[in-house]
């Protein structure tokens, strides 16, 4: 489980997210839950990890999505030392495509 400051995780933010029935809930959800900015970092960061995930260069990860060089570095390093979030839903992604 990724590090946690002296108090403990709220729950409760999660809960609702599991509770979201349709895209459409889910953005209302996270745009009243979020700045702009934070939604496109969000959403960013996930971009650069499907690239990384398809294998493309730094490079080529910038020129597609505008990310930084240490967004980039940032992302790789969460795929090798993070708590496999992004792999998981990366693979149920490509799963549900195939299907």
């Amino acid at each position: 489980m990724p590090k946690t400051t002296n108090k403990e995780r709220s729950m409760a933010l999660y809960e609702s997210i599991l509770e979201l029935k349709s895209i459409e809930e889910c953005v209302a959800f996270f745009d009243d839950l979020c700045t702009v900015g934070e939604l496109r970092a969000m959403e960013q960061r996930y971009d650069v990890a499907l690239l990384l995930d398809d294998g493309l260069v730094y490079t080529e990860i910038l020129e597609r999505t505008g990310a930084s060089s240490a967004t980039i570095s940032r992302v790789n390093r969460i795929f090798s030392f993070g708590a496999g979030g992004f792999r998981e839903m990366i693979r149920r992604r490509k799963q549900k495509t195939a299907d």
